[in-house]
């Protein structure tokens, strides 16, 4: 993968690519909230000169620090949407696990027909109908919540939280241990800001390309699991449950989740999309 940067007002974003793949289609990962691009390394190795690739830290994640915490959900689709033009990458498939699902859907309804088609791996929905207001009241209030937990007792809860396996967990503790601990609570903070927020902006959130949800069957990170099979139901999207998995299934069981992203892609449906 090559590293590359791409500077905005509030800090420069590093993202990564890798095209030896030709004419395939192109899968851009987006990883969740205080993740970097490491989550995806399974996913990397097994992807490799199979499609292209593209990757990113997301602002004030991993390499792309310092960045000022004054982005919204909008700042965030703009940036993706740069970055991809200048790498010539037209309509990819775009993989987005958690946070990165939530940037992926904001992407979308902010560029529709951009995208030959969207796996969600343990995100949610943004539609509004979907959230409860006690809830979206407390994901504009979980700043001071993170503080008051001691910091070694709050990595031992995200890494044991969002994976069940050793891999997954020391991969989870490695990303959280290269924050300091006032800024990952406020990073936490402004994540979880920006989703409510723009949950209640009331966009229509629809998705227009073809659509795969994977879900971990242990996933215990807030709703993610009612939410998902919410999702399935109402709007009749396929579901994948990863037996074993937590919220980062992908790290969990990558064998499993790297089987179904690559049928996905390779569908005929959204290789028609990818081509259009």
């Amino acid at each position: 993968m090559t590293e590359r940067t791409y500077a905005t007002p509030l800090g420069e974003i590093h993202y990564w690519t890798d095209d030896s793949a030709g004419d395939a289609a192109w899968l851009t990962l987006l990883p969740g909230l205080t993740a970097d691009h490491s989550l995806f390394e399974k996913q990397i190795e097994f992807f490799r000169g199979r499609f292209n690739l593209l990757t990113w830290d997301a602002p004030a994640h991993g390499a792309s620090r310092p960045f000022a915490l004054e982005f919204d959900m909008l700042d965030l689709a703009r940036w993706l949407r740069e970055i991809l033009a200048r790498e010539g990458v037209g309509r990819p498939v775009l993989v987005g696990q958690s946070m990165g699902g939530y940037i992926a859907q904001y992407y979308m309804d902010e560029f529709p027909d951009v995208a030959s088609g969207f796996v969600s791996v343990d995100s949610c929905p943004l539609k509004r109908s979907y959230f409860m207001g006690w809830e979206l009241w407390l994901l504009k209030r979980t700043k001071w919540m993170y503080r008051s937990i001691p910091w070694k007792l709050l990595i031992a809860w995200g890494s044991n939280g969002c994976a069940t396996t050793a891999y997954g967990r020391a991969m989870m503790r490695r990303m959280m241990d290269s924050y300091e601990r006032r800024e990952y609570c406020a990073l936490a903070d402004r994540g979880y800001r920006i989703v409510a927020e723009a949950v209640e902006e009331g966009r229509r959130f629809d998705i227009g390309c073809p659509c795969l949800l994977i879900c971990g069957e242990r996933d215990m990170a807030g709703s993610a699991r009612r939410y998902n099979r919410a999702w399935a139901r109402r709007e009749g999207r396929p579901i994948l449950w990863i037996p074993g998995a937590g919220h980062n299934s992908n790290a969990d069981a990558p064998e499993a989740v790297n089987r179904a992203i690559a049928e996905f892609a390779e569908s005929p449906a959204v290789r028609a999309g990818a081509g259009s």
